[in-house]
């Protein structure tokens, strides 16, 4: 588990991170969403040790990680996958790794072959791709079978096959009971793999809870309805609370009304409905609504055909 409590972290005069308070659970593949600056880094850095706290605390399994006797059997980070000798081959740098840490030389042999490496272990890590990198990354962050893992962006430089892997891998930590919490930019990557959402911006937290009340709470849902009455249809169901959109005189946006309802106030009226789909927003949607005030760097719109760039 890891819990933060009131976690600052301030840089001069810059405040990356804001009085936040979460708790990730074990068993649950918890992701960590905000925009770039937002103070996603920061955090996971405090997490690990790396980054001392302004002020408030972050425990990892009821202890501060430097009280931790033996880090990497409680936590395994991938915070920067270019932090590695480029001299040296993979198993060779997982085999250091294992050596500061007591660790026998098969269990380097376990997370090469996990990790896909097997190809390329004795290859120096200078002369890696980006997604090989990553899988290096995540091998050192396994290494020590801990209980809490943490990701920033794993699927950074992945192929799609790396990115699926990557999916099941977390799935199957959170299964064994271990607590995942991970960070991507990749929402819909974000939707199909997290059970819980921590979204942060400008340095404090946003929202909090399982994926689907996030974008429930955050986004409102709708009904696309087609019909040969379309806008007879809109008239009756039309009043208080209820937002009908004709996008052409057969189609229909119906906000404030279930499908269900809406079926039934037809059928009352004798008008046929050729389609009647409930429309739910994506994390993505929901994402962009939620840090819409919070993004630090806009970009301008593309210019138009015939003017300048």
């Amino acid at each position: 588990m890891i819990e933060a409590e009131g976690l600052t972290k301030h840089y001069g005069s810059k405040v990356a991170v804001d009085g936040v308070s979460f708790r990730v659970e074990p068993g649950r593949v918890t992701g960590f969403l905000g925009p770039n600056g937002a103070g996603k880094s920061t955090t996971m850095r405090m997490i690990v040790g790396l980054d001392t706290p302004t002020a408030g605390r972050v425990t990892v399994n009821g202890k501060q990680y430097a009280q931790l006797r033996a880090p990497l059997h409680e936590v395994g980070a991938l915070l920067e996958a270019k932090a590695v000798h480029t001299g040296r081959s993979a198993r060779n740098h997982l085999r250091a790794l294992a050596a500061t840490h007591g660790m026998p030389t098969r269990r380097v042999d376990e997370v090469i072959e996990m990790t896909g490496l097997g190809s390329v272990a004795d290859k120096r890590v200078g002369g890696f791709s980006l997604g090989m990198g990553q899988r290096l990354g995540i091998a050192a962050a396994l290494l020590g079978d801990p209980r809490t893992v943490i990701l920033d962006e794993p699927v950074n430089g992945l192929d799609p096959e790396g990115v699926k892997w990557v999916r099941t891998m977390v799935r199957y930590l959170a299964d064994q009971g271990r607590t995942v919490f991970l960070s991507s930019h990749l929402m819909s990557e974000m939707a199909i793999t997290a059970d819980e959402l921590v979204v942060i911006g400008r340095g404090r937290i946003i929202a909090t809870g399982p994926v689907q009340q996030v974008i429930e709470q955050t986004t409102s849902s709708s009904v696309l309805v087609r019909s040969p009455r379309a806008r007879e249809l809109a008239d009756r169901i039309a009043g208080d609370g209820v937002t009908v959109t004709a996008s052409d005189d057969v189609t229909l946006s119906v906000r404030g009304l279930d499908a269900a309802r809406i079926g039934d106030l037809a059928a009352a009226q004798g008008i046929a409905l050729h389609e009647l789909t409930p429309q739910t927003a994506s994390l993505e949607e929901a994402f962009m609504t939620l840090t819409a005030d919070d993004v630090e760097y806009h970009s301008s719109p593309a210019p138009q055909e015939g003017q300048a760039a």
